[in-house]
């Protein structure tokens, strides 16, 4: 089946790639050219510690955070009645919308809580431009003791490339943050304001911005990871392949490279889209709007990094990839943990360091989500931050005596929240 039309008008489609724009970019300071969406203002740098620190204070006026809001609302509300255009009136994904209602009924108390640190805390820097394109922001979430250049995560978060937001990675950088890490939770267009090339390439950029900038916020640029979840897993891939083709003389100039990201992260992702199709038109991401999404059928393959890995003529570009570190549950039924398996199957053939974790009985939101509201031991906390403190004795140290998380929900909110999810 081919993909739906595009808007037959003009005016149609000119809707569905332009929005409203957030807040413009700082003017002024030293630029630094970035890729073809032209130069990008850089941060002043920081001359002291306690100027690191004062970057997590919230600037933005109460009247620029109120228009800020309005723009998004109007934004949101024009391109979801574009998506229902697409989607139609199918059963399953009505099915799925109201079980994910239900869900996050279900979690609502927990995610106030964690909605309250997002916006009120002091450590979060929100909605820092990285591009020209509309949603090119990110979110900072910055460790309280900024005395030293702390290691860097990059989080892309998921969403079914649809309804992905950079909020939607506060748990993990509140909890990266006390931990010492800062987390830079990149946003980018989802469909249909954009279709995955789009996607693909706003993470791109946003990784480019890290790379550049992040000393500047008191973050050590030799101590880069990248981390996807979900649909920001399979996107994030595909801007790490992409790079390591463009890196190998194959397209457009570059303003990153391959060799800052020390490892990158999957956490229940997809990397196959071609085996896909079928197993999300099942549970409610009907075919039509996945090719649209993905472009058409015949953009699939360009779009699976599976898929580049074994074709032997991008064998020199797979080589430059950082470590991969895939990280699944046993039990998810969004994204199977297969093809997290055939993904890293993939990577050690063509010669990749790659390692393979299996969360037996972990559905596609438990380690992302349930688990860290749960409180206590977060498995996929640990990992992550083992790796990244992996020879850092005052580090590991300091680990050793965290506190574990608090708990945000009852036990029992949760196992029902579980049977609610449409994940």
């Amino acid at each position: 089946m081919q993909p739906l039309a595009r808007p037959s008008s003009p005016e149609e489609a000119e809707e569905v790639r332009s929005s409203a724009s957030t807040s413009p970019p700082a003017k002024g300071g030293r630029r630094r050219r970035a890729a073809s969406e032209g130069a990008l203002p850089l941060p002043r740098p920081l001359s002291s510690s306690s100027e690191r620190f004062d970057l997590g204070r919230r600037s933005p006026s109460f009247r620029r955070d109120v228009g800020h809001a309005a723009a998004e609302t109007f934004l949101l509300t024009r391109l979801t009645l574009i998506l229902l255009r697409y989607l139609g009136l199918g059963y399953r994904w009505i099915t799925k919308f109201l079980a994910l209602v239900c869900y996050a009924m279900f979690l609502m108390p927990g995610l106030l809580q964690v909605g309250c640190y997002y916006f009120f805390s002091s450590q979060v820097r929100r909605s820092v431009v990285y591009g020209n394109q509309p949603r090119n922001r990110l979110d900072l979430y910055l460790p309280e003791d900024m005395n030293e250049p702390k290691p860097v995560v990059a989080f892309v978060t998921g969403g079914a490339w649809i309804i992905g937001y950079k909020a939607w990675g506060t748990l993990l950088g509140r909890r990266l943050a006390e931990r010492g890490v800062i987390v830079a939770c990149i946003d980018y267009r989802n469909f249909p304001q954009g279709t995955i090339s789009d996607m693909v390439k706003d993470v791109s950029q946003g990784i480019s911005f890290v790379c550049n900038n992040i000393a500047s916020y008191g973050g050590d640029p030799s101590r880069i990871y990248l981390v996807g979840q979900s649909a920001g897993a399979h996107i994030a891939a595909c801007a790490l392949v992409d790079q390591a083709i463009k890196e190998c003389g194959e397209g457009e100039s570059t303003t990153w490279s391959i060799s800052q990201i020390k490892t990158y992260f999957g956490v229940s992702g997809g990397y196959n889209m071609v085996n896909l199709v079928d197993h999300f038109h099942g549970r409610g991401l009907y075919r039509s709007v996945f090719l649209s999404i993905m472009e058409g059928e015949q953009s699939l393959k360009r779009f699976s990094p599976e898929v580049v890995l074994r074709d032997l003529k991008y064998r020199h570009a797979v080589s430059l990839l950082p470590r991969i570190i895939l990280l699944h549950g046993t039990s998810d039924s969004s994204i199977p943990s297969n093809t997290s398996k055939n993904f890293a199957d993939a990577l050690w053939s063509a010669g990749v360091q790659v390692e393979l974790v299996l969360y037996k009985g972990k559905s596609h939101t438990d380690l992302f989500l349930q688990d860290p509201l749960r409180g206590g031991r977060d498995e996929l906390l640990e990992k992550i931050i083992s790796v990244i403190h992996a020879g850092d004795e005052v580090a590991l140290a300091k680990d050793a005596v965290a506190p574990p998380a608090r708990r945000l929900l009852p036990e029992f909110v949760l196992q029902l929240a579980r049977k609610m999810s449409p994940f």
